[in-house]
């Protein structure tokens, strides 16, 4: 398995976030971690990142509902930023809504849609 540099944590529930970020330690599944609290922090912070070329998170965990800007509201922003490397999405949620699944399809950028709480086996599969 190849460890992954920088993930980044977009969720507003730190007991989520400190969960997941233990869980991807015990896992060695990254070096170090962004974590936003919200979408729009999340697309302030990405998007000066991702236009002067700095390193980039490999992969998003995206939660739905969030204050400020939710999950959708973060992907539509960030999909219209120019990027040439891509960044792996997956929606991380309680979700269980098959209407929030299917739309999830509808967006190329996301790769799945985990419902919480996230596993190792989960993170093995990211990965992979």
């Amino acid at each position: 398995m190849k460890k992954i540099d920088i993930a980044c944590i977009i969720d507003d529930d730190p007991i989520f976030v400190f969960g997941t970020k233990k869980i991807m330690q015990l896992a060695n599944f990254c070096e170090t971690f962004m974590v936003f609290r919200n979408g729009k922090e999340a697309y302030d912070k990405l998007k000066p990142i991702i236009s002067s070329g700095e390193k980039l998170p490999d992969l998003i965990l995206l939660d739905l509902n969030m204050p400020v800007w939710d999950g959708w509201q973060f992907l539509d922003e960030f999909i219209k930023i120019p990027n040439d490397r891509p960044i792996t999405i997956f929606i991380i949620t309680s979700s269980v809504d098959p209407a929030d699944v299917i739309k999830a399809k509808s967006y190329d950028a996301v790769s799945n849609y985990i419902v919480k709480p996230i596993t190792i086996a989960e993170l093995k599969k990211m990965m992979e």
